[in-house]
């Protein structure tokens, strides 16, 4: 199967369903190796009249080492069954760092502009880093948030990225 590049205006998924239930894989490349990582956190809307995606990482993640040296990364969602659930829990629990997730989920990666992505995705989102800063408790205005996910201080780092191309699969 293969994919076909669509406009932002002919997005039909939900986001609150696609990245708080379904998950995005977070993908980064940089010195010729790959990376990636779930995301259950982000948005999509429109910033600097520009299509945009968000996303969070945390200082401890692997990816986001291949994250901040590449001009961008990817977003993936997969279908919506057991198998790629179990996949994106994997994902988010095992460190890059310690084995080669990509390769022990067997999938098969393909390449855009420095980004990788994945064929059996259903659809993919090839962005443009545009900004990135870390979070910091002075700015929290709703404290609560900060005592409920931030116990530790390992404060997420707030991306936004220029989606540059939308993939869905054919």
């Amino acid at each position: 199967m293969s994919f076909k590049e669509i406009k932002t205006e002919d997005f039909t998924y939900n986001p609150f369903e696609m990245i708080g239930k379904r998950w995005l894989a977070v993908a980064g490349e940089a010195d010729g190796k790959s990376n990636v990582m779930t995301a259950s956190w982000g948005g999509l809307g429109v910033l600097w009249g520009k299509p945009v995606a968000f996303i969070f990482l945390r200082p401890t993640r692997y990816t986001k080492e291949f994250v901040d040296k590449a001009d961008g990364f990817s977003l993936s969602v997969f279908p919506d069954s057991d198998d790629d659930h179990h996949m994106m829990q994997y994902f988010g629990t095992v460190s890059g760092r310690d084995e080669d997730k990509i390769k022990k989920a067997g999938l098969t990666v393909l390449h855009d502009g420095g980004r990788t992505y994945f064929d059996e995705a259903e659809l993919v989102l090839l962005c443009r880093k545009l900004y990135a800063q870390p979070m910091d408790q002075p700015f929290f205005i709703d404290k609560a948030c900060d005592e409920r996910w931030y116990a530790d201080h390992q404060y997420h780092t707030t991306y936004v990225a220029e989606i540059e191309k939308l993939l869905v699969k054919e």
